[in-house]
């Protein structure tokens, strides 16, 4: 490291903070006021002329330096082939690896006269020794911050809906009827022990236990005609929708909002039933406006209807948003009701007596229920063998047009129902997916990689279930293989946008340089190993299981990618307030001093995450 012009800070005694060092910001806010005075004492001042090298990639660095005054920029690498890694201003740290590992992972140089505070290594040790929290911050850096990050939200009620497990809210008792009992006994028995509804044990030929609502009773007797005496057994509802006692209660209702339903049953850990939770008592911790929105989709009789129901759906992304809701939380309530926005449309214009003739998959991130805010349409279309009808284009025609008026803008690469070479039969689906084992190139990878994430959300669902195995047998195909891992390493070093934000106009593409690496990386690993899963988080879970990815790893990409979903999210979020489209650029200038931290921790395990994939794949960057 170059000598710098170092001069002690006359603290005295520390009384006073040092000027313009912030001790109330992370990290030295883990700090207790013994542990600041120390590091205050200890603190020098060092000035770096505009050019110089201030710590070499490799070596040990003798200080901390937090920057006072001027830039600093990292890079990997030596010499002509060394890349630029991220920009350092007033306020960030850099180095604390240099000193702790006694190896620097980069090159650091000032790029303006630049003036740092100086922490000695000795003191940096010492305080990493005296305080659990702070060494935390720097060995699990990623986790932590996040943790940290979310330690600053204001709980709110919503934080509380994260917190409160389902165990811990307001269950209503469960009571069990054999499937012969009669209508009239079933409803002596929800007065008796004052209940909604009743499980029913399954009677001869019906699968697993049911559900009987009090409404179910009256409208048997009402509309269907039965007898008092009728069994309940055929009018349960099955398969029983169930949630795990210790499931959060945002878990709980988001499996309400996706099935259309009002009360679940709740199962200990032996499977055992507890009690019931309707969405009385989940609003009795949070009135949720997803429950709104899904009521009203519920009562839409026309594609206006929808439109006017999703609306809030943006509304209630910025509410979840700033309360610091988890990631996959989030996605998975859009995720739901998404799916019951294309349900209904779906509804509107395909006659009813054609919905077991035909399947309609959501692909990309929708399918992996990944989406946050409405982008691009992704969908495709499975048909029975042998179906004809020939208002299916201009019903597609219509689908897609719908919803485009409700806010989803059409895909850029056509990948929608209107496009015939996205609505196939059983047949030529297997026929397609056999040509993707014959032909390796970039538009097989493209095709595939898209329909790997599939899943159903209306019409006949069995329809598709036979093609997903003939789609894992192509993780079979090395060649095909190697193509998907390409794409997911094509698009550069995602840190470089940090150092070169005017190339990209201030903003950094955290998808193109960061999302995309990871799921499409994940999704190729879930494909070699055969793994079933959709959601990214899932598929890293499982890979972590397969032994595929090291636990390390493993731990560090889901915390990437949300941190890197999360700043996305609040830059479209900012772009819609201020009458913007919503992109993937984010102003890495305007985030906070934890926030860019966390960006660029999480920039760090993508290119670690790409080096994995390359020594699997054998390919190159």
């Amino acid at each position: 490291m170059a000598d710098a012009i170092a001069a002690p800070c006359q603290a005295g005694a520390m009384a006073t903070p040092v000027p313009g060092l912030d001790l109330d910001s992370p990290p030295f806010d883990l700090l207790d006021a013994g542990q600041k005075q120390r590091l205050a004492a200890a603190v020098d001042l060092g000035y770096f002329a505009a050019g110089q090298r201030i710590i070499e990639a490799g070596e040990a660095s003798p200080h901390v330096h937090v920057i006072l005054k001027g830039l600093v920029q990292a890079f990997d690498g030596r010499g002509a082939d060394s890349t630029k890694f991220a920009d350092y201003g007033p306020g960030d740290l850099f180095g604390a690896f240099a000193v702790i590992a006694g190896r620097a992972r980069h090159r650091y140089e000032a790029v303006q006269d630049t003036v740092c505070f100086l922490l000695p290594a000795a003191a940096f040790h010492a305080l990493l020794a005296d305080n659990p929290r702070f060494a935390a911050y720097f060995h699990e850096a990623l986790s932590v911050k996040r943790r940290l990050l979310a330690e600053q939200q204001q709980p709110g009620e919503l934080g509380r809906l994260m917190l409160t497990r389902v165990a811990d809210a307001q269950l209503a008792p469960v009571h069990a009827v054999p499937a012969g009992t009669g209508i009239a006994a079933a409803a002596a028995a929800l007065r008796e022990h004052q209940v909604d509804c009743l499980l029913v044990s399954p009677g001869e030929g019906e699968a697993g236990e049911g559900i009987v609502t009090r409404t179910d009773l009256l409208d048997a007797l009402t509309d269907g005609g039965l007898d008092r005496d009728a069994p309940v057994g055929p009018l349960a509802s099955r398969p029983l929708l169930a949630v795990r006692a210790d499931e959060v209660l945002f878990q709980a209702l988001v499996s309400m909002t996706e099935h259309h339903v009002e009360r679940v049953v709740v199962r200990d850990g032996d499977g055992r039933a507890i009690g019931t939770l309707g969405m009385a008592e989940v609003l009795a911790h949070y009135a949720s406006s997803s429950h709104l929105i899904s009521l009203r989709l519920a009562r839409a009789q026309t594609v206006d209807d929808i439109a006017g129901a999703a609306r809030g759906m943006a509304d209630l992304v910025r509410q979840l948003h700033a309360q610091g809701a988890k990631m996959s939380y989030l996605m998975e309530m859009v995720s739901a009701l998404n799916s019951r926005i294309l349900s209904r449309v779906f509804a509107q214009v395909v006659p009813a007596r054609f919905h077991d003739r035909v399947c309609l998959l959501v692909l990309g991130s929708e399918g992996r229920r990944e989406q946050i805010l409405k982008t691009d349409q992704d969908n495709a279309l499975v048909l029975a063998d042998g179906f004809e009808w020939d208002g299916l284009p201009a019903a597609m025609d219509a689908f897609s047009a719908a919803l485009e008026r409700i806010g989803y803008p059409p895909c850029a690469g056509q990948v929608m129902v209107n496009n015939p070479h996205w609505r196939l039969t059983v047949s030529q689906w297997r026929e397609r997916i056999g040509q993707w084992a014959r032909v390796a190139d970039g538009q097989t990878a493209l095709d595939l990689a898209i329909t790997l994430d599939a899943r159903p959300v209306a019409g006949n669902a069995a329809l598709y279930e036979p093609l997903q195995p003939a789609m894992r047998e192509l993780g079979k195909d090395a060649i095909l293989l190697r193509y998907l891992a390409e794409a997911a390493l094509s698009k550069g070093n995602p840190l470089t946008w940090l150092g070169q934000v005017r190339e990209t106009g201030g903003r950094a593409d955290l998808k193109r340089g960061g999302v995309f690496p990871l799921v499409h990386g994940l999704r190729t690993l879930a494909l070699q190993h055969g793994i079933a899963h959709r959601n990214s988080f899932d598929r890293c879970a499982a890979l972590v299981a397969a032994g595929a990815i090291d636990r390390e790893l493993g731990r560090d990409v889901p915390q990437a990618l949300a941190v890197l979903m999360r700043l996305r999210l609040g830059q479209q979020l900012a772009d819609l307030d201020a009458g913007l489209p919503p992109g993937n650029g984010v102003d890495v200038a305007a985030l906070r001093r934890l926030d860019r931290e966390l960006l660029r921790d999480a920039l760090r395990v993508v290119n670690a995450f790409k080096d994995h994939l390359q020594s699997v794949f054998h390919v190159g960057g």
